[in-house]
């Protein structure tokens, strides 16, 4: 039963590296001068492009005509149930208003759960020339180069990313908690994507991170890739990352920062 399911984990993996890497393609070189914004969703800070649209389509279609037993979870509504017990959770465009500005932080997120556990993920970061991957029990990778997240820090010098929402509400709360956070650690960076986050703390760019609102698509392939880098992912004390709050960080400061976080009402508006 290992053996084939390794074989399987490396299958997936093939497929989320080929997928990955047309829809960064499509992305990077099929940006319109004029690229706008096709719909909003939660706010209208919240919002979509044609190129989300796309992205999602070629990446669909392509698991479709090579998995086509399998089911999708996608952000921009694909939702099919599959019988082989390999779920897709793709994230065609995580930091698409990065994307609508010009500015370099997005990439494409796509994972693979097997029997409801998230068994690869693959980051695709076009503008960074960069690929992330991870498959459970095997290790992180940058490219060719192997993962590992930073060495121990004190919370004083860990430097720590976070994100925003897009309901005033939910922005208001979060600038309370990193106003509170600030003094407590070496500073705090914002890139506009939960993946791309993950995987800097993967790649010992970031001590750690932190965000409340983020949906399974925005974290499945980046947490996998920051947990086989050897980085702890959580939610609150004792949770599994979710909506209500992910933390990510090397194993020491994600043990001096969960506790505060929970303190500081990181979880809630």
């Amino acid at each position: 039963m290992s053996d084939q399911l390794d074989q399987l984990k490396a299958e997936l993996l093939e497929v989320a590296l080929e997928a990955a890497g047309r829809a960064g393609a499509l992305l990077r070189d099929g940006r319109p001068a004029d690229l706008g914004v096709a719909a909003t969703k939660s706010s209208a800070v919240d919002v979509v492009t044609e190129m989300d649209l796309a992205s999602e389509k070629l990446i669909t279609e392509y698991l479709a005509e090579h998995r086509p037993d399998d089911g999708v979870l996608g952000e921009e509504g694909a939702s099919t149930e599959g019988t082989s017990g390999v779920r897709w959770v793709v994230d065609p465009l995580d930091g698409t208003v990065n994307y609508l500005y010009g500015l370099p932080g997005w990439a494409v997120s796509i994972a693979a759960e097997f029997e409801g556990e998230t068994v690869v993920g693959v980051v695709e970061a076009p503008p960074r020339g960069e690929t992330f991957r991870a498959v459970l029990g095997h290790g992180a990778y940058l490219n060719a180069r192997p993962l590992q997240c930073r060495p121990a820090a004190e919370l004083g010098q860990a430097l720590i990313g976070t994100g925003f929402g897009y309901l005033k509400d939910r922005r208001v709360a979060q600038a309370a908690v990193a106003q509170q956070l600030i003094p407590q650690v070496r500073d705090i960076r914002r890139s506009g994507s939960a993946a791309i986050d993950l995987c800097d703390v993967a790649a010992g760019r970031l001590d750690g991170y932190y965000e409340r609102g983020l949906h399974l698509w925005d974290l499945a392939a980046g947490d996998l890739v920051a947990r086989e880098a050897g980085a702890r992912t959580g939610g609150r004390p004792g949770e599994r990352p979710s909506g209500e709050l992910t933390v990510a960080a090397s194993p020491e400061v994600f043990g001096l920062l969960q506790p505060v976080l929970e303190e500081l009402g990181a979880w809630h508006d």
